[in-house]
């Protein structure tokens, strides 16, 4: 199978030639682009100088599918030589103290500030997220760069007891290096903010590439990083970024000098970027597919289920890894809450993604469209009832209704699937084990919740026996997750962690020291050698 036909989510190309219509960034409408430093044509390389001499790109609107501006993204020779300089500014990085690191990353996060709304807006225009959802998304960054500046104090190993007189044990944790960061569409700012604010604290340098399509916002995001750096005299490759596609991917995934490769994208890509990956012994982080679920036990307050499940499946237009893509209902109450939901369903404001009182807009790309009309079919013809959706809508813009299924097998084929599109199928249990089995038994493992009031049951969930997910929660949506813990899933999800907790030992290496101050020489387990 070739990787290039794989690598992305959809194609970055668009039918009609951009010279044909006139891009947004030149109507009066959207001026505001250029106070993110953008113009018309925008060099898709920097590794401290801009560049960029491969193919161009032109990025589209997803709410009218109208050209945005045009990115020249990075050939092979400029993706090698942007490696040899942000290897070359590792040497220099990794010698300031990590508190030190730290300010510059605070640095990063005030910068981050002053553009929000810009940048949330441009997020939403490119990504076609609801204009909070963007905003939301910056102001993730911001957070995660507040947290790495306290990690920067915080960071290290124990010292452990040494089973040898006049010995110390210790454990010292150290940079890997160069950290590869490649984003998928759909988060295309927070997740490389995840990977960079906690990489630049641990001592490493990025280099990032970005989705395809959604390319400006790489640029905008990298020129206010690259502003900080500048500022404070130091080399901008410590934050490197190469536009591109599959050839950069691959070559990011077999480079031996990427000492940490973290992958955000489907699973299907994940599982090749895993091989390539393992094939060179490199270290990986892997942020790959969800097929999280809701299961709502009899005695759940139906007030916080139904304002819940509305936001998890609707929420980004079912574009988020965390989406609850299967509601599993309780047999008493599953006609009452499926009434609710579709009556909440058809109140969801539906429209252009910067109107700050819509709720809902488009799928990203043309593509996303026809795997929507495609599962919604699959559900159909696998015995599912169409509650409510189903439709691509009427107007300008990749605009598809939001889908409710029910009567569907826990175990159909297309309930197994992940859509990356807003279907939410509703299944009925009889009992707790059931409900459990369930949840369990898809490939992915990252985000799943259960509603109820039983303690006993909430513990059982949260145990050995309960959800295998990485995220596991309680009376709350499987999205939205905080940055202050771990995030990120298990089995075919990837088994990468990002953000907070222990996270940032992922962007580590760790070494056991055991250091004699004394003059003898006393070996472990008391072995004689004499």
């Amino acid at each position: 199978m070739n990787c290039a036909q794989h690598w992305t989510f959809a194609s970055s190309h668009h039918p009609q030639s951009a010279a044909m219509s006139g891009l947004l960034i030149n109507q009066p409408k959207y001026a505001w682009l250029k106070e993110l430093g953008l113009s018309e044509d925008n060099p898709g390389v920097y590794n401290g100088s801009w560049g960029g001499s491969g193919e161009v790109v032109t990025s589209y609107c997803p709410a009218n599918n109208e050209p945005i501006a045009r990115v020249t993204q990075a050939t092979l020779a400029e993706y090698e030589e942007t490696i040899q300089k942000t290897r070359e500014a590792w040497k220099m990085w990794a010698d300031i103290p990590a508190p030190k690191r730290g300010e510059i990353v605070r640095q990063i996060g005030d910068a981050l500030r002053k553009k929000i709304n810009v940048l949330g807006s441009l997020v939403s225009l490119e990504m076609g997220k609801i204009y909070v959802e963007g905003v939301g998304e910056v102001q993730e960054y911001v957070d995660v760069c507040d947290y790495a500046v306290g990690l920067s104090r915080m960071i290290g190993g124990p010292i452990l007891p040494s089973e040898r007189p006049g010995h110390a044990l210790i454990e010292q944790w150290n940079p890997v290096g160069l950290v590869g960061i490649i984003t998928a569409f759909n988060f295309p700012v927070a997740v490389y903010g995840w990977n960079n604010a906690i990489a630049l604290t641990c001592g490493n340098v990025c280099l990032w590439k970005g989705a395809p399509t959604t390319p400006l916002t790489s640029v905008a995001v990298t020129k206010i990083v690259a502003e900080v750096l500048e500022k404070n005299n130091l080399p901008g490759a410590i934050c490197s970024m190469t536009c591109g596609g599959a050839d950069i991917g691959t070559a990011m995934a077999k480079d031996e000098r990427v000492d940490l490769l973290s992958f955000t994208g489907s699973t299907h890509v994940g599982k090749m970027v895993a091989m390539m990956v393992q094939e060179r012994f490199g270290r990986k982080l892997l942020e790959l597919g969800g097929n999280n679920a809701i299961i709502v036990f009899e005695d759940a307050d139906l007030n916080l289920v139904v304002p819940s499940a509305v936001f998890a499946s609707v929420g980004t237009a079912g574009q988020r890894c965390t989406t609850t893509r299967r509601l599993m209902l309780h047999e008493s109450i599953h006609d009452t809450v499926v009434e609710r939901i579709a009556k909440a369903y058809k109140q969801v404001r539906i429209g252009d993604p910067w109107d700050p009182s819509t709720l809902y807009g488009p799928l990203h790309t043309k593509q996303a469209v026809e795997q929507y009309l495609a599962a919604v079919e699959q559900a159909k013809q696998q015995g599912g009832t169409l509650v409510c959706g189903g439709k691509v809508m009427d107007r300008p813009g990749n605009y598809v209704e939001p889908t409710i299924i029910t009567g569907l097998a826990h175990d159909a084929p297309i309930v197994h699937t992940e859509t990356f599109v807003p279907i939410l199928y509703v299944l009925k249990f009889k009992t707790e084990e059931e409900a459990f089995a369930w949840n369990n038994e898809v490939q992915q493992g990252l985000s799943s919740s259960i509603f109820t009031k039983d303690m006993g049951r909430v513990f059982r969930w949260l145990g050995p026996k309960g959800s295998d997910c990485g995220i596991v929660n309680v009376n709350i949506p499987t999205s939205g997750a905080e940055i202050g813990g771990a995030f990120g899933g298990e089995k075919h999800t990837g088994g990468g962690r990002e953000s907070g907790s222990d996270s940032w030992k992922q962007y580590m290496r760790r070494s056991t020291c055991t250091i004699n101050y004394s003059k003898d020489l006393p070996l472990a387990q008391g072995i004689k050698f004499e």
